[in-house]
């Protein structure tokens, strides 16, 4: 008799082989998130053996005859740990085929809205990263002629979003969660109107706030995402990158992407591949001690009497809560459906969400400006997405480069903090937090 166990070795007679169906799976065919992140784009060197792949730095390669190489010619068009990268990165972002990483993440914005061509039109969600808004308004209308149509994807009815798709409008911009209200954007229903217009612009998600633990924007039926890599996919703040993904229907926008990749020489050194694909393989670990955390955190500010608001998604108060749950990716959902099984202490169907919390301190700029110079453990700092809790006033730090009149109708006011949380001991972050708020309004020390 045949005995087949889950990990594909079979016992016959009292002996142990491999299935052989399964011996012929590649890495990744049927894994979970957790072992993609580890083993996908980091087999072990055909060469030499080694576990971890070799950094390498060489800006050139040997060619045995005109054309004749190894598939590397020179590191700018292709390099062994970009690659490597690359492929990880496809593997993880459900739905996807192709990757690209780039040398940040404006540089990837900057090469994917160049890839639009002249005179092309956009819609973008109206509370857009700043650096983003920047780009599209300041940098892409004045060199390409490139036109952006602001419009809150949150709220608005199918037909005014229909109504502001043009004939030459060739893309959707969408960021869920926003930064830095976190709303959130029924990503199926923008792509259905998309595919509904006589334009049928591309749909693209950033990705970075949830990472791709959270969120799987291509099953939803988007055409690209884009991450910047800097925060939570590396996570360990110390490297800047971007990236795009793409599903396999989309390999000549693909080729498209690479050409100008290469010609504008966005790329990201071998050395920072080396270390997003090595922060990569605890993605899952560190999503869910974040999501744990920022849940902890954003209870706490709930129950406080120094907050107006909080802002986080996976809180059961949170008015898109619903649309939170059912845009889980597979591998979240069932992250999220354990934690709800096994959760004790408050059992009011909120769950982790990413790491990301806005709240409105009571009071204003100067209670604002006082939690923050107050917090121990939270570092006043730009970025987010690191190991290390982080937090900052976006209207005038990250969001600064949108006109004051335009941040106030995003709610973006001066009482708005936002929050990173990381992956220390969450009752220290909670401590911090109401030690620092009670600081910050009542002047207690």
């Amino acid at each position: 008799m045949v005995f087949t166990s889950q990990n594909g070795l079979t016992r016959e007679n009292g002996h142990s082989h491999e299935n052989e169906s399964f011996k012929k799976l590649k890495v990744g065919d049927l894994d979970g998130f957790g072992t993609r992140a580890i083993h996908v784009g980091s087999e072990p060197s055909v060469e030499t053996g080694a576990v971890i792949p070799a950094i390498s730095l060489s800006t050139t390669y040997k060619q045995d005859g005109v054309g004749n190489h190894k598939g590397f010619e020179y590191s700018r068009s292709g390099n062994p740990n970009r690659n490597a990268l690359e492929t990880t990165l496809a593997s993880l972002e459900a739905g996807g085929t192709y990757a690209l990483a780039f040398a940040s993440g404006s540089a990837t914005t900057a090469t994917v809205l160049q890839s639009l061509g002249p005179d092309s039109h956009i819609v973008s969600v109206n509370d857009v990263y700043g650096g983003t808004f920047r780009y599209m308004t300041r940098v892409a209308n004045k060199n390409q002629g490139l036109a952006a149509t602001f419009v809150d994807l949150e709220n608005a009815d199918e037909d005014e979003i229909a109504a502001a798709i043009r004939p030459n409008t060739k893309l959707i911009w969408i960021e869920s969660p926003t930064n830095p209200t976190l709303r959130l954007v029924d990503i199926p229903r923008i792509v259905s109107i998309a595919r509904s217009t006589l334009s049928k612009p591309l749909v693209l998600v950033d990705n970075t706030f949830l990472s791709p633990y959270y969120s799987s924007p291509l099953l939803q039926g988007a055409d690209i995402v884009v991450h910047s890599l800097t925060k939570y996919v590396n996570g360990h703040s110390d490297v800047v990158m971007g990236a795009a993904v793409l599903p396999a229907h989309h390999a000549a926008l693909r080729d498209d992407l690479a050409f100008l990749q290469n010609a504008i020489g966005a790329v990201p050194s071998a050395y920072d591949s080396w270390l997003a694909q090595r922060g990569i393989k605890t993605l899952h670990l560190r999503m869910r001690e974040h999501g744990r955390n920022a849940l902890a955190v954003a209870r706490a500010l709930a129950r406080s009497p120094y907050v107006e608001q909080v802002i986080y998604p996976g809180l059961h108060s949170h008015p898109r809560n619903n649309l939170a749950r059912r845009s889980l990716s597979p591998h979240a959902s069932r992250f999220v459906d354990t934690f709800l099984e096994k959760e004790d202490d408050e059992r009011d169907g909120s769950f982790p969400y990413g790491g990301m919390i806005s709240f409105r301190i009571r009071g204003g700029l100067d209670e604002a400006m006082r939690f923050l110079s107050s917090t121990r453990l939270f570092t006043l700092a730009e970025s987010l997405g690191g190991v290390e809790s982080l937090a900052e006033l976006p209207a005038l730090m990250t969001h600064g480069s949108i006109p004051p009149a335009e941040r106030a109708a995003l709610g973006i006011g001066e009482n708005l903090i936002r929050l990173s949380v990381g992956v220390e001991d969450a009752d220290d972050l909670v401590r911090d937090i109401e030690q620092a708020l009670k600081v910050a309004v009542k002047g207690d020390v």
